[in-house]
């Protein structure tokens, strides 16, 4: 069961749209180390525009991922790749669909 989760959009600074993309899918690994971290997505929604979209079964769990490596290593990385702060957004789930 997932309740919350979080919503981040990402815009690539100009020529870093696929070191954005390569840092995004890096981060894999480190999203599946996460017990607490349910479904964790990394997404293009446009040339220049992408995002991490991933879910919690409790604001406990968010909050560990908020402070986990993922998001340090974007904090990181952010001068360099992306063209304004990333937005994230924390989202409550209304309903969900989880196939193992």
């Amino acid at each position: 069961m997932v309740t919350v989760g979080l919503l981040a959009t990402l815009n690539a600074k100009p020529g870093k749209e696929d070191d954005l993309a390569s840092f995004l899918v890096s981060a894999l690994p480190l999203a599946q180390a996460e017990d607490d971290t349910v479904a964790w997505f990394a997404i293009k929604i446009d040339n220049t525009t992408y995002g991490i979209f991933d879910v919690f079964p409790g604001p406990e769990g968010r909050q560990a991922h908020l402070d986990g490596p993922i998001a340090a290593a974007l904090m990181a990385k952010a001068d360099d790749l992306l063209s304004s702060p990333p937005d994230i957004k924390p989202i409550d789930v209304l309903a969900a669909k989880l196939s193992s």
